[in-house]
């Protein structure tokens, strides 16, 4: 726990040394067509092994908009988490991205309890070694986006996305599963005033591995924001997932989230998450800082 402190002190002083520094933001890419972002998230949960996990990732997103229908993106995670009992893996093919930790042996639930749990799991995360903590580059995942139909008056705006995730994460430190997933997703979006809501869903095909019995899943979330001024938007909605492997439960989680636009170029954003179902971390936090030029 005292490793975990010090890794979170360390990257919230770097976080806010960019808040110090003239580091503006991501606005709309038909006025900037690249933007650059960097985020710091927290999680905990227990994943159904029994044990308490604490992990942090720090994304930096890189971003290119050639014109206002194409978006490109690029996600390169740093992770950390407390032992290697459980897997991290994460599909950012949805919006926002989206955060899952398996049992590192894929046993889910059903696995509480037993012996089995952290010895040798997806990456071989050994009993000796389970209790440690690990650290490491993650998944990296490429998408990308086209809006097929603009919003009007009556009809929502509609953007299928497409992406891969890379193998970057080491497995032996159970930080990824070490392999290739690929997947799309349609995202449908309309303002009503002050409102705007917004609801997507994709499909994920995952790289098969004996050490972890993967399935395709499908993904969604939907919710609700509203543009208090021109510059602050509250945002709540609901993320969740059918089961990603055998014997683990679907991923579901709450989470309100606040935009606001320091600048014309500059944006900041922070969400408190709750956990619903048992693969879901019981509680989680994040913080990111936007740059549009």
């Amino acid at each position: 726990m005292q490793n975990l402190f010090r890794s979170c002190l360390t990257l919230f002083s770097l976080l806010s040394l960019t808040l110090v520094l003239p580091f503006p933001r991501l606005v709309h890419a038909e006025e900037f067509p690249y933007s650059v972002g960097l985020g710091f998230e927290f999680a905990s949960g227990t994943y159904g092994t029994g044990t308490r996990t604490e992990s942090v990732s720090v994304p930096l997103t890189l971003a290119f908009y050639p014109n206002e229908r194409i978006n490109l993106s690029l996600e390169i995670p740093y992770v950390y988490q407390s032992n290697g009992n459980v897997t991290s893996g994460l599909f950012s093919g949805m919006q926002g991205g989206k955060t899952m930790m398996l049992p590192a042996n894929g046993m889910g639930p059903a696995g509480v309890g037993s012996s089995a749990m952290g010895t040798g799991g997806i990456g071989g995360v050994t009993s000796g070694n389970s209790q440690q903590s690990q650290n490491g580059i993650g998944d990296i995942t490429l998408k990308a986006g086209y809006i097929l139909a603009g919003e009007k008056e009556l009809t929502p705006q509609i953007r299928p996305n497409l992406f891969i995730k890379f193998p970057t994460a080491d497995k032996e430190k159970a930080l990824g599963t070490g392999e290739f997933d690929e997947g799309f997703a349609v995202e449908i979006s309309k303002w009503l005033g002050k409102w705007n809501t917004f609801a997507e869903a994709g499909y994920t095909v995952q790289g098969k591995t004996s050490r972890l019995p993967l399935r395709n899943f499908i993904a969604y979330n939907a919710g609700v924001a509203w543009q208090v001024s021109d510059r602050f938007r509250p945002i709540l909605f609901i993320k969740g997932a059918t089961p990603p492997a055998d014997n683990s439960s679907s991923l579901m989680e709450l989470r309100m989230k606040l935009k606001y636009q320091a600048t014309n170029h500059t944006g900041i954003e922070g969400y408190v998450a709750k956990g619903i179902t048992t693969n879901s971390p019981d509680y989680g936090s994040g913080f990111a800082l936007y740059y549009d030029f």
